[in-house]
């Protein structure tokens, strides 16, 4: 798999590829359909559990290179897997999933563009979850530090400015006047980061094309600069992550305490 997000079309003519691995990475929501049905030979990847660091505060950190390993060795995941997520939100939590192998130095992780949502209004089947018996994997994590962003690195750019910080909150959050969804927590934004909403990049819940994501990242006069994405807790930054992923160069990574830490360190 050669790019990073993939159709139903390529999906429903490649399910049977033995190397093959689709993980369903969908919330709980009010759609009891996409709740108990899902593509055919799907895994439940748990971001909530399994693929967070639960020990930590903060919301949806990344765990340990070793719980993910064993995780991903749980799911049947192989260092040869070809690895396809989606979600039943269309495009959500599968870009923090597609991330994550990213950070974890997997190369072959796409994502189904549109999701759960594109694969059925395509006409493909769902089948309902069932729990299978899975051979396990012998994947290994080879973390790759570069990606990933904490609080002194962010700290010392506001002053540094050597690398470009762009949140992917709703602009009421980011200018603060829109409340924070997480309880007694402040809007506001980080000093010298500039703000584009997740909303931005996507259309009808999918990415927009690669020629409307340059004209959006284009405005934003970044330049060469390395690029740290950041949002509430991590995942919507890593919408706007994959987007400029598509159309530029720069080096991306992700500031995974995110708004959430910011605010509480800083009040």
């Amino acid at each position: 798999m050669t790019e990073p997000i993939l159709s139903s079309f390529w999906l429903y003519n490649n399910l049977e590829d033995p190397d093959l691995i689709v993980l369903d990475v969908s919330p709980k929501t009010d759609k009891a359909d996409y709740e108990s049905f899902g593509i055919k030979g799907a895994r439940k990847f748990d971001l909530q559990n399994e693929f967070s660091d639960t020990s930590s505060e903060l919301p949806n950190t990344l765990p340990s290179p070793e719980q993910f390993e064993n995780s991903c060795r749980k799911l049947g995941i192989n260092n040869s897997s070809k690895i396809v997520v989606y979600d039943n939100l269309g495009i959500y939590l599968s870009p923090r999933v597609w991330w994550m192998f990213k950070a974890m130095g997997h190369q072959n992780i796409a994502l189904l563009n549109g999701g759960l949502p594109d694969w059925i209004s395509q006409g493909y089947e769902t089948v309902q979850r069932k729990e299978n018996n899975i051979i396990p994997g012998n994947f290994e994590a080879k973390f790759q530090s570069e990606m990933v962003k904490d609080y002194d690195f962010v700290s010392s750019n506001v002053s540094l400015k050597e690398s470009v910080l762009i949140d992917a909150r709703s602009a009421g959050r980011f200018m603060g006047i829109a409340p924070e969804p997480r309880e007694g927590l402040p809007s506001g934004h980080i000093p010298g980061s500039i703000n584009l909403p997740y909303t931005e990049v996507l259309e009808n819940g999918k990415f927009k094309s690669r020629e409307d994501l340059s004209e959006i990242f284009n405005k934003l006069m970044i330049n060469e600069k390395p690029l740290v994405f950041s949002c509430g807790s991590g995942v919507t930054a890593c919408i706007i992550l994959m987007a400029s992923a598509l159309v530029l160069e720069n080096d991306k990574s992700v500031y995974d305490g995110s708004w959430t830490e910011w605010a509480q360190i800083k009040k």
